[in-house]
């Protein structure tokens, strides 16, 4: 079946006339119909106009690029001219919003002949770590449909696993895209902040949010991000950096490098399973020929209460512009425009978006910024030279995505302290701006997938993803299937 196939094997077989681009596409959507009942991955279904844009890529004939007529699923934030797109949230569902325009990514991707078949589920806005606040329903792990799939780009991630697409986007601003990858069981990578443009992506933290791709494997990840990647005259936050030839540089050949393994990401409420997964992990390295070195970031503990002031002050501003006024959810019978607000936000919005609105405004407000939000700031940029001062003597680190593995359904409901806490690995890379990437390296005993993560320095994609591409050759945990 096409939609098994990485990019790389279904670019093969398109320009070899083994496959047609309507086939591939058809067959992702058969996936999709099939297994999604299961899943509540896909939020939306584009595939009338997708099978129309497969027909013209195969009429033309042309498969230049590795992209050319490979289907992909969207996160629920990517505006899409004409695709009804809601964040997954009430306040923009019910009526129903369709941008007019699209996103740089999507223009990227349809340039080089890429193929958007729908959207999938998110946390309401991206504000969550199960994709459990979704107005559509939560999302099912594939590997076991009790679990969550992991947020906020919990669809995304699902839908790769189960092989609904060939490649999804998804958005990571306290690891959503390295979480859910990790529970189940694919790639996937948060770019250096500034790497690809933000612009046409619904915002949830400014300065937090970060977009990219999540894979079958590493060097289907290198071709997305490349596609995707590069500076935007729409977006200010884009760096003016070249961007390397991802696929290109992945040699497998990581002798002489110095990877960190910071003893802060080992602390003793750590799952067993996690940890002996991810020290195996350390063993297949240094066998490759990488030199692994104990390291210190010593203010790694407060990377997740940092997040929570920084992440909802930013929600608090950003929410704002959802006023039922000039598109989104309306409400009839208010007494004057307060009321018109109240009413608006409080049908429209879920308790997760409430919630850190909430916070965010009381950490913004007079009297309390500096003891918070400001206090907030000093401690990120102490986070950020943490990294700094490790990358004078390592090359890149590793370290677990998360402390387990996927989580049963419901498991923190009415507890959203402990959610939170499921950041606790990858809140700090968030502050440091730095790149971060998760790949398959185990399982439990019950059979969810384990992840390691790999992180790098500011623009060092190219490092960290030639190391994942190393540790992909030498281990298989990235062929694993669910049994849907």
């Amino acid at each position: 079946m096409g939609n098994t196939l990485t990019i790389v094997e279904a670019h093969a077989k398109l320009k070899a006339k083994e496959i047609t681009s309507e086939q591939l596409v058809q067959s992702c959507i058969d996936r999709i119909e099939s297994v999604d009942g299961k899943l509540n991955a896909v939020v939306y279904k584009n595939f009338e106009r997708a099978l129309e844009q497969a027909k013209k890529i195969d009429a033309a004939g042309k498969f230049d690029h590795p992209l050319t007529g490979i289907p992909f699923l969207t996160k629920d934030v990517y505006c899409e001219k004409g695709i009804p797109t809601t964040a997954c949230s009430n306040v923009l569902r019910s009526k129903d919003y369709a941008p007019p325009f699209d996103c740089t990514t999507i223009q990227r991707l349809h340039a080089v002949g890429a193929i958007s078949i729908g959207k999938t589920n998110t946390d309401e806005f991206t504000q969550g770590a199960s994709t459990e606040t979704s107005c559509y329903g939560v999302t099912k792990n594939p590997w076991d449909t009790s679990c969550v799939a992991g947020g906020s780009s919990g669809g995304s991630a699902a839908a790769v696993a189960a092989d609904e697409c060939i490649f999804a986007l998804g958005t990571d601003t306290g690891g959503s895209i390295r979480q859910p990858a990790a529970f189940c069981g694919c790639t996937g990578i948060r770019p250096t902040y500034g790497r690809t443009s933000r612009y046409g992506v619904m915002s949830m933290a400014s300065s937090l949010d970060t977009i990219g791709p999540l894979c079958k494997s590493i060097e289907d990840m290198a071709i997305v991000l490349e596609a995707i990647s590069g500076k935007d005259p729409l977006d200010a936050t884009t760096g003016d950096t070249e961007v390397p030839q991802y696929a290109g540089t992945l040699n497998g050949d990581i002798k002489g490098m110095k990877l960190g393994l910071p003893k802060e990401y080992f602390s003793d409420g750590m799952n067993e399973e996690m940890k002996t997964a991810v020290m195996d992990a350390v063993e297949v390295l240094k066998n490759l020929g990488a030199e692994i070195i104990d390291i210190s970031l010593p203010h790694t503990e407060y990377a997740t209460p940092c997040y929570y002031v920084i992440c909802p002050s930013e929600v608090s501003s950003n929410m704002a512009r959802y006023d039922g006024i000039r598109f989104g959810h309306t409400v009839s019978g208010a007494d004057d425009l307060v009321d018109y607000y109240h009413k608006t936000r409080t049908e429209g919005f879920g308790d997760e978006v409430k919630r850190r609105i909430m916070i965010g405004t009381y950490a913004l407000s007079a009297g309390y910024y500096d003891a918070y939000y400001r206090q907030a700031l000093k401690v990120r940029t102490l986070i950020k030279k943490d990294f700094e001062d490790a990358y004078q003597s390592v090359d890149a680190i590793i370290a677990p995505v998360t402390p387990s593995a996927a989580f049963t359904i419901g498991t923190h409901e009415g507890d959203p302290v402990a959610m939170y806490l499921e950041d606790v690995f990858l809140d700090p890379q968030v502050m440091a701006g730095i790149p971060a990437l998760s790949v398959p390296c185990g399982e439990t005993k019950e059979g969810l997938p384990l992840g390691l993560q790999i992180m790098g320095k500011q623009w060092g994609e190219s490092e960290i993803l030639n190391i994942a591409h190393a540790y992909e050759q030498a281990t298989d945990w990235n062929e694993k299937k669910p049994n849907l």
